[in-house]
């Protein structure tokens, strides 16, 4: 059939396909070799979905081929040798399945066409022209964004994995420009994923604006005198042999010479024995089935080794039955279990232990799910009494392997780095396995893939995310442990009842991972999750296991120190008051100021008395000294109560140490939270806290040794929000606080004052949070109408924060959530909410892709750190908000702090270049007071 008028064209973008595949579905490995085969599996389902999907009716294809490219260098590489450097090296285990995904193509009998030194894009875009010039239509089957710029006149863009069509219209909104002008929009703003420069400062929404307002790239390069803001202005004029060589770059070759017709691309009917010869040497038995039935012949006998084709709509629909979940009573069995987890190259595990604290509970039993629907729990270490032993026996439950022949037999598997490990919150289950002498990798871990997409908008323990994704409550633990003072230990619960809760852990852990695998790449955060999510775990593991040595006299000698101030307080107070009172109680407290003194602002609650919150307290505080002094009371108190009193009880008996735990889902934002104990919120502002660090200590021959960004928050703001002077600041090297009164108040830096400096300080690092007037006047305990006039003159001097915030706050309304520079997605469920929640919203949004960002980069900073300091006498053992703490021979502090910080402030590149410098104070002493 020759191409003409009435034939439709479908171009299938391969390389898409490819990474589509090898992001959505499990590692499998071929039985027979061991050959990588997972993007191939998942390769072959797509096409026979799309072939299922395209058999017959009047919209069906006339002409189909799957386009790929070929090698890496391109005639784009020869015009700027930049091009694509950002990108990552394809992974090891895919590139051996690139061929084979070129042989299914064939096998299914659709054309296969590659071209060396041209990209698949540019095949797509001659083809597409030249069947329009037919008078044909196009589809392609793409999201790719280069491609919306050959949309229109009888070309249209099917994206496959949202089944969503992209016309005009489509392109209309995403680049705010027809398809015509599209790379003149992508000129100007660029491409950080491809590496191409672009207009630097200039993004789609501003390119758009510009395009839309001189038509075209050319004539506003031409005209670019008449641009009135300055900088925007500089930039076009200085930048414009960048700007039209980044045309190039953008801009698809529509007119190559192919060595086919469009002709050749006819569609052309499945041959069934090639097809199922294919299949059977990749041993794809689900799908060989599949396709023999739907071609009516007998499928091929082949081994199974194909985990159910790793469809993952199915097993999360599976029932959750019980009978289903194997209870371990032999090695026989488990052997059983081993292979099978060998032969599928992954498994959901988890672990039971006696108590939260991985420090100190010991294993109890493992589970394991390689499919399903079913699991099965090894019991190791259940007591023979039960719940009803009263006196806790310690003779064990008969039926159970031996822990330590069980850990020998899994140890190869856990270990062995060609299986997956996949489990929930899997930091727990790695410490558990590691002081039991197993350090198990690779793993994936649920709780962060959930977390990684959906930051913002629900929790990420397991029994939420297997009410919400799998429609399934889970068997709640205290059905089995009880609670309160009748709680009782793992190690209690009858091996039956625990069989049924272990097991059902490990199945839905599986499940969980079959959705959000492939989710993480339909939502774009799977650079995310494995760059910043997965790789942390260990490092986190392995810093909560080193702990940090804390001085248990030194905390002693505060709590008497504290108490002493406490008391001196009590007694101002109560001379302010006029009288004695509880100062410890709200209620009193609430009487003297608003009942006694008529204070303004008082409320009372439902009990009838008044309510003296913080940040009531804070507000009086900036008129009157008595409930400043109330407020300082309390904050000793709870230094004592919180930390030189609770410390002392996390102090482990076998190393002497604190071990804290991280929690990475715990902020939207990225940023860790520290608990048992939180170590992240212990007060730097005042002497008191400060002097809490120094409880923090060395061992005997060492130092401590804090490295801590400087500013970062402020440094990403400068560069999110274009703020020249904070830029050329911080390439200068000035004193950024004093800078920024400068500007403000109008007084030489020569003239500054340490009041005026404080002040700008306030507001520099209030701003990013979106601090009011009202929390200004708290922070600095000053009248509210001065500080408004503070933040409406910062806004004056530096209107470009302004803009960023509108159009953070717009962003967020269109799209509902935000994203820092590392592609981080914050969701922002309540940002079009109304009422006293809209304001805290905005802020939430405004501040979360700067704090974000900041977190993002002191993550890389950790992952990247063990292998720079792995030949130095050093151990990494905490990191507090933009801070990280070491513990070092004295001998060796300076080239740790050469490494660490080399590490440091490079964090972000490749993925990101800043417009400013990171740049890392370094400090260390006996302890971390000293360091700090």
């Amino acid at each position: 059939m020759a191409f003409g008028k009435g034939c439709h064209l479908h171009l299938i973008d391969g390389s898409a396909y490819i990474f589509r595949a090898y992001h959505a579905l499990p590692p499998l490995t071929r039985k027979s070799d061991g050959l990588p085969i997972g993007a191939v599996s998942g390769f072959c389902n797509m096409l026979q979905r799309y072939i299922d999907g395209n058999n017959g009716g009047s919209d069906a294809p006339t002409h189909v081929a799957v386009v790929f490219d070929k090698g890496s260098h391109t005639f784009r590489n020869d015009l700027y040798d930049q091009y694509k450097a950002n990108r990552e090296a394809m992974p090891e285990e895919l590139r051996p399945q690139i061929p084979l995904t070129r042989r299914a193509t064939e096998a299914f009998n659709i054309a296969c066409k590659e071209i060396e030194g041209f990209e698949a894009d540019d095949i797509i875009a001659t083809l597409a022209c030249q069947a329009r010039d037919a008078g044909g239509r196009v589809t392609i089957l793409s999201s790719d964004k280069d491609l919306m710029q050959l949309v229109g006149d009888g070309v249209e863009m099917l994206d496959p994995m949202k089944n969503r069509r992209i016309d005009r219209e489509g392109v209309e909104e995403k680049f705010g420009v027809g398809p015509e002008r599209v790379v003149d929009v992508q000129a100007l703003a660029g491409d950080s994923v491809d590496n191409v420069p672009g207009a630097p400062g200039i993004g789609i929404k501003t390119a758009s604006l510009l395009i839309n307002e001189f038509g075209s790239l050319e004539e506003l390069l031409d005209r670019a005198e008449e641009i009135k803001q300055p900088k925007r202005r500089q930039t076009l004029i200085e930048k414009r042999e960048q700007i039209e060589l980044s045309k190039k770059l953008v801009q698809l070759d529509c007119d190559m010479e192919l060595p086919f017709t469009l002709d050749e691309l006819e569609v052309r009917e499945v041959e069934p024995q090639k097809l199922l010869e294919f299949l059977a040497e990749m041993e794809f038995r689900t799908l060989s089935k599949r396709v023999a039935d739907a071609l009516d012949v007998e499928p091929p006998v082949i081994m199974d080794t194909d985990p159910g084709g790793v469809e993952v709509e199915g097993p999360a629909d599976l029932p959750f039955t019980p009978e289903n979940y194997e209870r371990v009573r032999d090695m026989e069995a488990l052997q059983g279990w081993i292979d099978r987890i060998t032969e599928r190259g992954y498994v959901a595990i988890d672990t039971e232990t006696t108590g939260l604290n991985e420090m100190q509970a010991d294993l109890v039993g493992i589970s394991l799910a390689v499919d399903a629907g079913h699991a099965c729990y090894i019991p190791l270490t259940h007591r023979a009494g039960g719940a009803d032993d009263l006196f806790g026996s310690d003779e064990l439950a008969e039926g159970q392997l031996a822990l330590d022949d069980v850990l020998a037999a899994l140890k190869p598997v856990l270990e062995d780095e060609a299986i997956l490990k996949i489990g929930q919150n899997m930091k727990y289950d790695a410490k558990i396995f590691a002081r039991n002498g197993v350090a198990i990798a690779p793993i994936d871990d649920t709780m962060l893939m959930s977390y990684a997409m959906n930051a913002g908008l629900h929790g990420h323990g397991m029994d939420t995310l297997a009410e919400r994704y799998l429609g399934h409550t889970p068997i709640p633990i205290k059905e089995l442990i009880g609670s309160g003072k009748n709680q009782i230990t793992f190690d209690r619960v009858a091996i039956d009842e625990a069989v049924k809760y272990a097991a059902e852990d490990a199945d839905i852990t599986l499940r969980l991972w079959q959705r959000f695998k492939p989710q993480l790449h339909q939502v774009q955060v799977t650079t995310v999750y494995e760059t910043l999510e997965r790789p942390l775990v260990p490092v986190l593991a392995e810093m909560e296991m080193t702990g940090i040595k804390v001085d248990r006299s030194v905390l002693s000698r505060m709590s008497g120190a504290f108490a002493q101030k406490m008391a001196q307080l009590e007694d101002e107070i109560h001379e302010l008051a006029g009288e004695k009172f509880n100062v410890g109680s709200p209620a009193q407290v609430g009487e003297i100021l608003f009942g006694k003194m008529g204070l303004e602002g008082g409320k009372r609650g439902k009990t009838g008395k008044y309510s003296t919150p913080a940040d009531v307290l804070e507000d009086l505080a900036t008129e009157h000294d008595l409930p400043a002094r109330i407020l300082d009371w309390r904050q000793v108190s709870k230094l004592k109560s919180t930390y030189t009193d609770a410390l002392q009880d996390h102090i482990s008996p076998d190393t002497g140490r604190v071990h804290t735990s991280y929690l990475q889902t715990g902020a939207s934002t990225g940023r860790l939270a520290s608990s048992d104990p939180n170590l992240q919120n212990i007060p730097v502002r005042s002497e008191e806290g400060r002097r809490i660090r120094e409880a923090f200590v060395a061992d005997q021959g060492k130092v401590l040794l804090s490295l801590d960004y400087s500013q970062i928050e402020l440094r990403i703001l400068a560069h999110v929000a274009g703020i020249d002077a904070l830029k050329a600041a911080f390439h200068e090297g000035q004193d950024i606080h004093a800078m920024t009164a400068s500007e403000m108040f109008d007084v030489p830096l020569d003239e500054m004052t340490p009041e005026i400096r404080r002040q700008a300080k306030a507001i520099n690092f209030g701003v990013i949070y979106g601090i009011s007037g009202f929390g200004l006047a708290r922070n600095l305990r000053i009248p509210r109408s001065e500080a408004q006039g503070f933040i409406d003159r910062y806004f004056e001097r530096f209107p470009g924060i302004r803009d960023y915030m509108d159009d953070t706050v717009k962003f967020a309304k269109e799209h509902g959530f935000v994203q820092t520079l590392f592609g981080r997605k914050i969701n922002t469920p309540e940002i079009n909410a109304k009422g006293p929640g809209a304001g805290f919203a905005k802020r939430a949004a405004i501040n979360a892709p700067i704090q974000g960002t900041a977190a993002d980069v002191i993550r890389r900073a950790m992952i990247r750190m063990p292998d720079a300091i792995a030949e130095l006498p050093a151990r990494m053992l905490l990191q507090v908000h933009d801070e990280l703490l070491f513990e070092v021979d004295e001998d060796a502090a300076d080239k740790v702090v050469e490494a660490a910080r080399e590490i440091m402030e490079g964090a972000a590149e490749p993925a990101v270049k800043l417009d400013v410098p990171l740049t890392v104070d370094a400090g260390q002493g006996a302890n971390w007071a000293e360091a700090h």
